[in-house]
Formats: structure tokens, C-alpha cells, sequence
């Protein structure tokens, strides 16, 4: 299930003031535009592809209903033939991407989109936006996986993402990259992600004792136990929970975990953990939250923390370090013809293009070649069509699929580009025939 589409008005004004333009001098032939990343953001490596069902989702639907339509008329800034156009609107042109969760580096297109221009154009703003925002956040969560090694992840990030479809997406996006599940409702709801969730502060301080807290909140969600230990004092909470358990245990309620969220994770989680072993409790995990990222989480792993598991919310959500990346989504063909943009910093190659991935013996990745699309190269062609004629494709790809995707090509990743670091950049070569489009430049 996706979650319903916006307004088609969530779009840049000139995209309308240009199809109109475009339908006042009867510009209907066929264009092919591409999405790509020009640059790698500083301390990416590698990126991965995300947001594509959503676009499928927006383009298939795309309708503008009456109450729009008569808003636009209304601005008296657009003709009653283009106000026609807009009522009739749907998207009947072709898709190739990437499959989702490729991993991808600079000017490589995820996305092309193959339509009447007029269609082709209008629909740029919210593909660039769905997926930026996917791609920006699959790409940070995905480092906390690599630096997590193994340790269980969970999506917090919901409460100070940048409005709630950015939270949901979020959630969707980092469970796509490796995490385990999310604290977000909404999004167990739309795309089956686990959700996960203990207790705040305010629940322990909302009882006269914390060893009451405890047993009130294992009494209401005794499959889920989770006990907050740090709004005092983390040792003597543990110790309260080490006192509560064979109580709780008598009852058939077991404690599964403790949650730490603040102060000295390393030193504060070993102490936790003899106290807990200390009292025969070595089954109960230690999970640790509270403004992490695959920094923290890195840093936490190689100090040797007995901790089980993170939660990761704010500095993923927003991507903290490096909040957008230079994408764009560019004209490359219109009515048969090759186009390209000569500006400064900003040049494009013509023509609609593939990508095509090579592989060394071992079976990891060496360089990858960006050819034009009638070219034929020996490595694997990564763009494939993805919609046809307007219509969704006939099978959607679960979301458990493509985490083990995402899983299988990190095992061909060289190892230098698994680093959190800067690492030497990934090989993207030029075709012959591309090399020889850019020697005008």
C-alpha cells in the first residue's frame, strides 16, 4: 500500500507557464528527460536509489480535480485551452530506472522519463522531490548499517523530520537501506515496515516511583518490555530491573530489553551490562538512542559497547552532514534530437543514455561506463523499463526485496568505499561515442 498522492499543484509555477507555452506553438513531440546526481556529497562514497515506486505511484494518478482547475483559472494567468488540457491530463509516456536500492555514483541517471513534452515537463518538480528526498536518506541510513556491523537499527526519526511525509518516507527509505524497522505508525501501516517503541521520560516521571513505572508499563505491553533507564539514574534503574524482573517473570511477563538515551553510551552500557549479568539477566539487551549517527554508531561499535541495537532519528531524517544532494532531472532529447545544456559548471551530455556496470573476478565492482542508449556494452545494463504507456508495471517490488538487493550489491562494493571517510572515487567512464559528444564543450 502507498500512501494517497498530493495535489498535482505541488509543482514549480514555470512548470505550468512552460507547457503552456509549449501548447500555445503545438510542441507535442516526444522528450526524454534524466535524473542524475551531478556530485557526490563530501564523505558519500556511493549513493542508493530510492523513491521509485513513489514516483510510479504520482505519475499513474495524476489527475487535477475541478477545484483546482478553477483555482488556476481563476489566477487569470493561464488560457482556457491549457485550463482543457490540465482537465484531461494524464501521464501516457515510458519509465526506465534503475532498480530500487541500486547503488549509484555522480552523473549517472537513475530515472528517464519518455513523453509527450508538455507531460514530460510538468511532472519534473515532484519526481526531483520524491526522489532526492528517498535517495538522500537510503544513503545515510545505509552507513549506519555498514557501521553498525550487524547490530539491530531502528528509524526515530519521525518527531523533528521536515513535515510528516518526510518522516513517513524516512521511515521507508532507511528500512529500504538495512534498518530493522521504524518508531513510525503511519509507515508500518503503508509499506509493512516492523514498528518499535518503548516509553518516554514523562511516563517515568508521571509515577511517585520509577520501579512503579516499570511494572506499570510491563503490566500494559507485556510482549513488549523495554524499560527507559536513564532519567535518573541508569545504574540504579538497572538495578530496579534486575529487582522487577523475577516478579514480572512469575507472571509470565519477561523483560526483553533496557533503552539508554543520553550520557556516555560506551561507559554508561557496561555498567549496565555487569549489573544486569550480575543478577543472572544476560538475555536482556541494551538499546541505545539519542542523537546518533553512523559516526556515533561506528564509534560505539569499536569501543567495544555491549550494545545490541540503535535508534536513529534526527541526523538521518534530515541527513544532518549533508542535508541535499546536486541532483537534477534535464532535457537530453526532444522530436528525435539529441539536447544538451553548455553552462559553466552545469553541462550535460545529450542523448538518453545507460549505464553499464563491470565487475572483477572476485565479483566486485570495478567501474561502470555511461554509454548512449543505442550503444551495446559488454556489462550489465542497469536502467530497465519500469512503466509503460502511463500504466504501473504488473508486479511491485516488496520492500523485503529490495533490502536484500540493497544487501547483495554492498557485498561487491570495493572496500575502501565502505568507509565512513572520503575514499579514492569510484570509476565512472564515458563511452567512446560520449567522449566524442563532449569535445565541443
Amino acid at each position: 500500500m502507498s500512501e494517497p498522492n498530493v495535489s498535482p499543484l505541488l509543482t514549480d509555477l514555470y512548470q505550468l507557464t512552460m507547457v503552456q507555452g509549449y501548447l500555445d506553438q503545438g510542441m507535442h513531440d516526444t522528450a526524454v528527460f534524466e535524473f542524475f546526481v551531478r556530485n557526490l556529497p563530501s564523505g558519500r562514497n556511493f549513493l542508493i536509489a530510492a523513491g521509485l515506486e513513489q514516483v510510479i505511484d504520482y505519475l499513474a494518478d495524476m489527475k487535477f480535480s475541478p477545484g483546482e482547475l478553477e483555482w488556476l483559472s481563476g489566477l487569470g494567468t493561464f488560457s482556457t485551452d491549457f485550463i482543457d488540457y490540465l482537465e484531461s491530463f494524464s501521464f501516457t509516456g515510458d519509465v526506465h530506472a534503475v532498480p530500487e536500492g541500486t547503488i549509484f555514483f555522480q552523473n549517472e541517471p537513475l530515472l528517464r522519463v519518455t513523453a509527450p513534452l508538455p507531460q514530460a515537463q510538468i511532472v519534473e518538480t515532484r519526481i526531483i522531490n520524491l526522489m532526492h528526498f528517498e535517495t538522500l536518506v537510503a544513503s545515510k541510513a545505509v552507513r549506519s548499517v555498514l557501521a553498525g556491523d550487524g547490530r539491530l537499527l531502528f528509524d526515530f526519526g519521525l518527531r523533528r523530520a521536515h513535515g510528516a511525509e518526510a518522516g513517513i518516507l524516512a521511515a521507508r527509505a532507511s528500512f529500504l537501506a538495512g534498518f530493522d524497522g521504524t518508531s513510525t505508525v503511519a509507515a508500518g501501516r503503508l509499506y509493512g515496515i516492523p514498528t518499535y517503541g518503548t516509553m518516554a521520560h514523562s511516563f517515568i516521571q508521571a509515577h511517585d516511583t520509577e520501579l512503579e513505572a516499570f511494572e506499570h508499563f510491563a503490566l500494559a505491553q507485556p510482549d513488549n518490555v523495554v524499560l527507559l533507564l536513564d532519567t535518573y539514574d541508569s545504574r540504579a534503574a538497572a538495578e530496579k530491573t534486575a529487582e522487577l524482573y523475577p516478579r514480572l517473570k512469575e507472571k509470565g511477563i519477561i523483560i526483553k530489553a533496557v533503552r539508554l538515551d543520553s550520557g556516555d553510551l560506551v561507559e554508561e552500557s557496561k555498567a549496565v551490562r555487569r549489573i544486569l549479568d550480575g543478577a543472572g539477566l544476560d538475555g536482556v539487551k541494551i538499546f541505545a538512542s539519542g542523537d546518533l549517527d553512523e559516526y556515533a554508531v561506528g564509534a560505539i561499535v569499536a569501543a567495544g559497547a555491549p550494545i545490541d541495537g540503535f535508534g536513529v532519528g534526527t541526523r538521518m531524517v534530515t541527513s544532518s552532514d549533508a542535508p541535499y544532494l546536486e541532483c537534477a532531472y534535464k532535457l537530453v532529447e526532444y522530436a528525435g534530437v539529441a539536447r544538451r545544456k553548455l553552462s559553466a559548471g552545469k553541462a550535460t551530455l545529450p542523448g538518453r543514455k545507460q549505464v553499464y556496470r563491470f565487475f572483477n573476478d572476485e565479483g566486485i565492482m570495478s567501474h561502470d561506463v555511461l554509454a548512449l542508449g543505442g550503444e551495446s556494452l559488454k556489462g550489465r545494463a542497469m536502467l530497465e523499463r519500469v512503466m509503460e504507456d502511463g500504466r504501473r508495471p504488473d508486479r511491485v517490488v516488496p520492500l523485503e526485496e529490495i533490502r536484500e538487493y540493497v544487501k547483495a550489491q554492498i557485498d561487491t562494493i570495493p572496500e575502501p568505499l565502505r568507509a565512513l571517510g572520503e575514499a579514492p572515487r569510484y570509476p565512472v567512464e564515458l563511452s567512446a561515442v560520449l567522449r566524442e559528444c563532449r569535445k565541443d564543450e
